[in-house]
């Protein structure tokens, strides 16, 4: 186990014309499961590579335990990486698979036959350990990439979109495995998905990036509920957020022709525009005429068994293309359930409401 400090670290391609990784500042306390997240070619990968040293750092440092890993060898810095296509030798069994790095290093062979034991043990594994990769499902070659990582007993690991080849119910199950089994090993683990809902539900914190650059990081109720600018909040929560950009008169933030009060102390920052957001929870299905309001044409609903999404445009919004950058979605009771074409009228949480810079998309708050 281990911690791990990025510092300032950069790195910069051959031709880029922008820093892949952009002065990204990271501490990781040991034994801390932290998932990298964002959209694609925003530098996650390219910051886990460099953590293994399959990546060189053009610029800070990166430490793990306090050491300086510059110059030191991917083999020399014991980190232990599952990588998104498991990279398993397909003329070998499972077991010489998780094997082969021990092998590798001389380990003694009846120490070599105990690890992997105890890794297939608890990985469940035991009984798929003589059959090569080509006769097993994707979900076990996946636990057989982590069995390989495990016998080495690494300080860290790294571990590069591992799920996104699987189907979406082994999903769920094999990152609930995977958070498990990292709760028990105790291992420092840097974890890059591109999917939201998993960092969500699996790291201790969740860093954001984008461009190469880091956004925010925090635990996940952190960037949920005090996102510090409008790219995280618009991509952390599913469905995504509501935002509209308001007029601002005397305090008030007007949205879809609702009122959003605005304390004192904000509304002293905000300027005549601002960028509100309200997640589907903070808005409520009411009765047609209540006040402050707006009326939602339903352009689609997403029965989900124990809740629903409606998905509407403001009615005099909607665009004869069909596309309307003024859609609200709102969460509902699993009862609910209006037609497509109705029209429904919902009242947002004013309390409840994120308010950002028009300019900047920075988050505003009162303090």
């Amino acid at each position: 186990m281990a911690t791990v400090y990025f510092d300032e670290a950069t790195r910069v391609f051959t031709g880029g014309h922008a820093p892949a990784v952009d002065h990204v500042t990271l501490d990781i306390p040991d034994g801390e499961f932290l998932v990298l997240v964002g959209p694609s070619g925003c530098g996650k990968s390219t910051t886990l590579r460099m953590l293994a040293g399959l990546e060189p750092i053009d610029a800070g440092r990166i430490l793990i335990d306090g050491h300086d890993q510059k110059g030191v060898r991917p083999r020399d810095r014991d980190v232990a990486m599952v990588f998104q296509s498991y990279a398993l030798y397909p003329n070998m069994t499972a077991a010489e698979n998780m094997a082969f790095a021990l092998t590798n290093a001389k380990v003694a062979t009846s120490e070599v036959k105990e690890r992997v034991a105890e890794a297939a043990r608890i990985l469940e594994l035991e009984q798929f350990l003589d059959r090569k990769p080509g006769a097993l499902s994707g979900g076990q070659r996946q636990r057989v990439a982590m069995g390989r990582a495990i016998v080495r007993n690494p300080k860290v690991f790294c571990m590069d979109e591992p799920l996104s080849n699987l189907d979406a119910k082994l999903r769920v199950s094999t990152r609930s495995q995977i958070a498990g089994l990292q709760r028990r090993l105790g291992i420092t683990t840097v974890y890059v998905t591109h999917d939201q809902v998993e960092a969500m539900t699996m790291g201790h914190r969740v860093a954001v990036l984008r461009d190469g650059r880091l956004q925010q990081v925090g635990t996940p109720e952190e960037l949920y509920d005090r996102p510090v600018n409008t790219f995280v909040a618009s991509f952390i929560g599913s469905p995504a957020i509501t935002l509209v950009e308001a007029q601002v008169r005397e305090g008030v933030a007007e949205v879809h022709g609702v009122r959003i009060p605005l304390d004192r102390a904000l509304a002293a920052k905000a300027g005549e525009k601002v960028v509100v957001g309200l997640r589907p929870e903070s808005w409520h299905l009411v009765d047609a005429g209540a006040d402050n309001g707006v009326d939602l044409k339903v352009e689609l609903v997403e029965a989900l068994g124990s809740e629903s999404f409606i998905y509407g445009v403001p009615v005099g919004a909607e665009q004869e293309d069909g596309v309307s950058s003024q859609r609200v979605t709102v969460h509902s009771d699993k009862r609910v359930r209006p037609e497509v074409g109705e029209v429904v009228h919902v009242v947002p949480e004013p309390s409840e409401a994120h308010v950002f810079s028009a300019e900047t998309g920075e988050r505003l708050t009162s303090a």
